[in-house]
């Protein structure tokens, strides 16, 4: 039995915001990746660019996985990220796509949390 696409959308997530773009990449991206981060060109060098500056820009970033939910060729990550181990949370929730056991598409969604919000229940 082999790995999970749902564990493979989380390892390439952590191998990618620890600096290892490339090795995530190799692993886990199709040739036919596409993705909709409205920052970069939706071509995957545009994106593993945009990560590997990310790395260097927040080099003590951290990365929680809170949920992460697979439903056929498609898996939901919702994740903690802290930019900075002083700096805000900033609530993260990636959709993948796969075919042939690699990523084919990517989506994105993220929402930097105030240091106070009305809401009690949080963000997470």
């Amino acid at each position: 039995m082999g790995t999970s696409n749902k564990n493979k959308a989380i390892e390439f997530l952590k191998l990618a915001s620890s600096g290892k773009v490339r090795e995530a990449y190799d692993k886990f991206i199709s040739s036919a990746f596409r993705h909709h981060n409205a920052y970069f060109s939706g071509d995957a060098e545009a994106l593993a660019k945009g990560m590997e500056d990310s790395v260097k820009q927040f080099p003590h970033k951290t990365l929680e996985v809170l949920r992460a939910l697979e439903d056929g060729n498609l898996v939901a990550v919702h994740l903690r990220v802290k930019l900075t181990p002083s700096g805000q949370d900033v609530a993260l929730i990636h959709i993948f796509r796969f075919e042939g056991g690699r990523i084919v598409e990517l989506w994105e969604a993220a929402q930097e949390i105030p240091k106070e919000i009305p809401n009690k229940n949080g963000v997470f």
